[in-house]
C-alpha cells in the first residue's frame, strides 16, 4: 500500500509541467507520437491518388478531382513505377504547380502546411510554386510542366520547369 501511495504521489497533477529526458521520452513512446502527429497533422487533408502515366504524361480530369477546383487545394499523386510522390497544388484560378516534394537540402519529404511546404527535417520552407523562402535549402523544389487542356490538367513528367528560386 505504501508503494502505491508513493507512486501516486510521484505522479504529476494536470497543472504540473513534466520535464522528460530525451532517453525517457523515447522509452515512453514519445517518438511514435511525434512521427504520427507530424505525419497526420500535415498531410491528413491532402487527397492521395494513384496515377498511371501514358507516354510520360498524366491527364487528370478536373471534374474527378474536386480538390483541384478550390483555392488552396492539393492532391498527392502516387505515380505507378515511382517511389516518390508528386504534389499538385492550386496556385490560382485554373493555375497549378506540380512539384516533387523532395527537399533540395537533404532529401526529406516536405509537408503541405497551408500556403507553405515545410521540410520536417531542417525547416526549409517553400512557396506553393516551389520557390525557397527559408533555408537551409538553397534550390527550389523540382517543378513539372502542366497545362489545362479542355477539362484536364495534363502533367508532362519529362518537362521540368526551369528553377524558379
Amino acid at each position: 500500500m505504501n508503494a502505491l501511495r508513493e507512486s501516486r504521489a510521484a505522479q504529476p497533477g494536470p497543472d504540473e509541467l513534466v520535464v522528460l529526458s530525451r532517453r525517457r521520452f523515447l522509452v515512453t513512446g514519445g517518438s511514435a507520437l511525434l512521427v504520427a502527429g507530424s505525419t497526420l497533422g500535415a498531410c491528413a487533408s491532402v487527397a492521395v491518388r494513384q496515377v498511371h502515366p501514358v507516354n510520360g504524361k498524366i491527364a487528370l480530369p478536373l471534374a474527378e478531382h474536386p480538390e483541384l477546383l478550390q483555392p488552396g487545394g492539393a492532391v498527392r499523386l502516387q505515380v505507378s513505377g515511382d517511389e516518390a510522390p508528386l504534389y499538385v497544388l492550386v496556385t490560382g484560378e485554373r493555375a497549378f504547380a506540380v512539384l516533387s516534394p523532395i527537399c533540395t537540402h537533404l532529401g526529406c519529404t516536405v509537408d503541405i502546411q497551408g500556403a507553405w511546404l515545410v521540410c520536417p527535417c531542417h525547416g526549409s520552407t517553400y512557396e506553393r510554386s516551389g520557390r525557397v523562402v527559408r533555408g537551409p535549402a538553397e534550390r527550389a523544389l523540382r517543378r513539372y510542366g502542366a497545362s489545362v487542356v479542355g477539362g484536364e490538367l495534363v502533367i508532362d513528367l519529362g518537362a521540368a520547369v526551369p528553377d524558379n528560386g
